[in-house]
């Protein structure tokens, strides 16, 4: 009769509060004595300010529902004297028929329609299980002598169903698979529906799916052709890259790089690289040539105008320019030197860009003198000239393009970077550290690619995201931005063309902290419906890893091998052979988890 915990059939439930916005909160119930002092209370009327624990329980949820049906009060010895006492909660969610009259609603369906209960879910169950179990309209009172003396209605803990109404439930299957439960009635003899949906149809035509099946991966396979890769990048030269802006033109840069690359299987030269640059610059430009400081010929400023300066003429009151034709000028220079006057001869030479003469004439002098002429002629350059950027480098310092480069008026950095590799000659550490400063200067302005192409010819390694110090994670894209950002899945195409080009050179080279990356984008091809795809990515980080000893990768394995598992059934050779058994593995996953099993017992 009662139910299971509860010994003591006399109970008091304690009071609600009105705390919180919720009218009634009490909804474990406390067993404690049931005070007797119900004759008391028989003759108190129940107002407000009676003790809630001296009223009913339905009659302190609302005091506009203070007031109950007739009967209730007698609910307690309504089993007769000496008979153990029907509990409240029995009779108000039965809501027996000699508690309740005929045709009326019960007390607790009153409270729901009215809308004053804190919880409609709660009520709601306790009116669906009265329903169910009991018929308010059953004829006649109910009384003892009907069940033979005994109590036989024997009540079940109810538990609160997580939704009121049917619904769909979903969820996705590994293998591509959209999984729909429908709803339905049981009761109503309706038969249950589950419906399988293809991502890969329900996604069609999406950007995303597009840009997945556009990529011929995993690259590492046997049966692909190195000009399917060059069509990939050649297709994402005409349709990725907005040529109108300067990122853009850096991005098409690194694709032609990679076509570059694939071309002539992962090698190349520097003069290879200088030609790429030069024919991907938008535009040549023409640098400015301007006079030598006259600090450096030795000349203050006015006499330096002075001898530029003929004489005066008298009837126009001008002083003409001396227009001197090269031959003069040179036969000039020798007549100086006939008398012996080399500085003098050095100064003419400078004045009047006679700089090849200056230059083997002050070779043969002492260094400062050279020094000196060599200082005269690179002052005649632009500061943003590409020669200028050579002469420094020659001269053992790092160039200003090094440093100044990204900047708009700086002018455009391929010209710079082309003469760094072009003349690797003399001090290569010198060349390498020039490298990788300009490098540094673009990424510190943004041009994330260009930064990556100067890293790519300094021969930088890969790093990871999470190391900040690091240069590079991933070809293109920049680790100091979001993740989501960062890990796009056109920065880990870009990122395994280049890995597949280095096995074009060296079959067995790998970039291992990529390897993630393939893991993440498998996991994307699953989400697409390409499981399939997916398996054969699994199988290229396994290859890689058992090559490796997976223990320094134990996390990376493991996701590997879970993955894995959820995928195994879509390998297309179970698909060929409907006989093979579906339980057996791959080689590689095996091998894979029998790894990561020998590492957790020895971490262990």
């Amino acid at each position: 009769f009662f139910r299971q915990g509860y010994g003591d059939p006399h109970w008091q439930y304690p009071a609600a509060t009105y705390g919180n916005d919720y009218p009634y909160q009490g909804q474990q119930w406390q067993p404690v004595a049931w005070q007797n002092d119900r004759d008391l209370r028989q003759g108190e009327p129940h107002g407000r300010s009676a003790s809630y624990r001296d009223q009913h329980y339905y009659r302190g949820y609302h005091p506009n529902l203070a007031t109950g049906p007739p009967g209730h009060d007698s609910c307690p010895s309504a089993l007769g004297a000496g008979k153990q006492r029907c509990p409240w909660f029995l009779s108000q969610v039965c809501v027996l028929p000699s508690l309740q009259p005929l045709g009326q609603p019960s007390l607790l369906l009153q409270y729901h329609e009215s809308g004053l209960s804190s919880s409609s879910h709660e009520l709601s169950q306790y009116i669906r299980d009265g329903a169910d179990q009991y018929d308010p309209l059953l004829p006649g009172p109910w009384n003892m002598e009907q069940t033979g003396g005994s109590v036989v209605s024997t009540p079940t803990p109810v538990v609160p169903l997580k939704f009121l109404q049917p619904h769909t439930a979903l969820c996705f299957g590994a293998g591509g698979q959209l999984v729909l439960a429908c709803p339905y009635h049981p009761a109503d003899g309706q038969r249950a529906c589950v419906e399988l949906h293809s991502l890969e149809a329900i996604l069609h035509g999406t950007k995303e799916l597009e840009e997945l099946q556009a990529f011929p991966g995993p690259l590492a396979r046997e049966d692909l052709h190195k000009g399917d890769v060059m069509t990939f990048c050649q297709q994402k030269i005409a349709t990725g890259c907005d040529l109108s802006t300067q990122r853009g033109r850096d991005a098409c840069l690194l694709w032609k790089l990679l076509v570059l690359l694939c071309r002539q299987n992962g090698s190349m030269v520097g003069s290879d690289t200088a030609e790429l640059l030069m024919q991907d610059c938008r535009r040549q430009q023409k640098y400015q040539r301007q006079e030598p400081a006259a600090s450096l010929v030795g000349l203050a400023e006015e006499e330096w105008v002075s001898r530029q300066l003929g004489t005066l003429d008298l009837i126009t009151g001008e002083v003409p320019l001396v227009v001197e034709t090269q031959a003069q000028i040179v036969e000039k220079f020798t007549k100086l030197l006939y008398y012996g006057r080399k500085k003098d001869a050095l100064v003419w030479a400078m004045r009047n860009q006679l700089w090849g003469h200056a230059l083997f004439l002050s070779s043969k002098m002492d260094p400062r003198t050279y020094s000196w002429v060599l200082a005269g002629f690179t002052s005649t350059l632009a500061t943003n000239d590409p020669l200028q950027t050579l002469f420094q480098l020659l001269s053992g310092r790092i160039p200003q393009a090094a440093l100044c480069c990204g900047d708009a008026t700086w002018g455009d950095w391929r010209p710079h970077l082309a003469v760094l590799l072009s003349n690797k000659a003399g001090d290569m550490e010198l060349n390498h550290r020039a490298i990788i400063t300009m490098g540094d200067t673009l990424a510190s302005k943004g041009a994330v690619e260009a930064a990556h192409f100067c890293y790519l010819m300094a021969d930088i390694p890969f790093g990871y995201f999470g190391a900040k110090v690091d240069r590079m994670a991933l070809l293109g894209s920049s680790h100091r931005q979001a993740f989501a950002q960062f890990a796009s899945t056109e920065a880990i195409q870009r990122m395994e063309v280049f890995e597949y080009c280095q096995q074009l050179r060296q079959p067995e080279s790998f970039l291992l902290p990529f390897q993630v990356y393939k893991l993440l984008y498998a996991a994307r091809l699953a989400d697409h419906g390409l499981p399939a795809q997916a398996l054969q990515y699994c199988e290229q980080i396994s290859t890689v890893l058992l090559l490796q000893d997976p223990a320094t990768h134990p996390v990376l394995a493991q996701q590997v091998v879970r993955l894995a598992e959820r995928l195994k059934l879509s390998d297309p050779l179970l698909l060929e052979m409907p006989e093979q058994d579906k339980t057996l593995e791959p080689d590689w996953l095996e091998q894979l988890r029998a790894c990561c099993q020998e590492w957790k017992v020895r971490s262990e």
